[in-house]
């Protein structure tokens, strides 16, 4: 075996620095300043309009574009890109109502842009949202393939806007992710084709290949507001870039888990390349796409039982994230 193929993978090592990407995004914020009418939360903006909150989120794809682009399928990527941004405005309490998408191609492709919108269209049904436009931009001197990133809009009353805040003793709901998401995939990637391709058998049930495998649509999670907001959820979590750590954006607290969702076969492959059980749980979702926090303990029990969630720890005073022994 290589010496590369001993070497032990990290998020960082493959190009993506979470700590560096904080540091540069509290930079942008620190330069663009406030504004006294909206408020920046930990996943969306808050714009006051009354009675209501006008809240955005924008975010893309990312990576996973890659594995579209070596598999010649794209017809999923609009739903993870719409995923990624209902998402972050339902951890906010938030319906999602509205979403625009921003095509980037290096060259025109009709088949390609047909199934872009194909999976924009199938997203836009699962958040229960209307696709109300969007833009396709040609500029080969700048894009490689494609990106794809679009912004959401949602509106909700004040009443129902999260908090955001846990509090020691508040009891974690957790509910299942569908895989990888569409964070991570940087690493993905590289422990994919470390000694192998994306058209490789994959090696437990449910696809017939790593890159099917990869290219799992992002879970959406609109369905969950109504039931939270019933049980008094005092603030939610989407579990993204950074793993397990986004737990933090509730509050600096001791975040115990203790019965979290299982782990998916997908995550098991990927960690069989090399990579260490704190790498993964600061880089992917393991297993939980989406947390969070409820004061009393019979709400928690309920709001898990009429969904397909289940208690998976609770909120202590403290700090860092406890999960599956490890410290994070």
């Amino acid at each position: 075996m290589s010496d590369d193929a001993d070497r032990e993978l990290t998020y960082a090592g493959s190009g993506v620095d979470i700590a560096d990407s904080e540091a540069a995004t509290a930079a942008l914020i620190s330069a663009v300043g406030g504004d006294d009418a909206g408020t920046g939360g930990d996943y969306a903006g808050l714009l006051d309009i009354g009675d209501r909150y006008l809240a955005l989120a924008t975010d893309g794809v990312g990576t996973k574009l890659l594995v579209a682009e070596a598999l010649g399928d794209y017809s999923t990527i609009g739903i993870d890109c719409i995923a990624m941004n209902a998402n972050d405005l339902v951890a906010a309490g938030v319906d999602p109502v509205a979403f625009v998408d921003y095509l980037a191609v290096e060259a025109p492709d009709e088949d390609v842009a047909a199934q872009v919108g194909e999976g924009l269209s199938a997203g836009a049904e699962r958040a229960g949202l209307a696709l109300v436009g969007g833009e396709t931009a040609v500029m080969p001197e700048v894009i490689s393939g494609l990106d794809l990133a679009g912004t959401c809009a949602g509106l909700a009353r004040k009443e129902d806007v999260f908090d955001g805040r846990a509090e020691p003793g508040d009891a974690l709901v957790g509910w299942p992710s569908s895989g990888i998401h569409s964070n991570g995939l940087t690493l993905a990637r590289e422990a994919a084709t470390r000694e192998g391709d994306y058209d490789d058998g994959f090696p437990h049930e449910g696809y017939d290949t790593v890159g099917e495998a990869l290219l799992e649509p992002t879970r959406i999670y609109t369905d969950l507001l109504e039931p939270m907001r019933s049980h008094g959820v005092r603030g939610a979590a989407h579990v993204t870039g950074g793993g397990w750590t986004n737990l933090d954006r509730l509050g600096e607290h001791r975040y115990e888990i203790e019965d979290p969702c299982p782990v998916h076969p997908v995550f098991e492959f990927v960690q069989n390349a090399g990579i260490t059980d704190e790498e993964m749980h600061r880089t992917f979702n393991m297993g939980t796409g989406f947390v969070a926090a409820v004061p009393d303990a019979e709400d928690a029990e309920a709001l898990a039982g009429e969904t397909d969630g289940r208690v998976i720890g609770r909120v202590e005073e403290g700090e860092r994230v406890a999960i599956r022994g490890l410290s994070l």
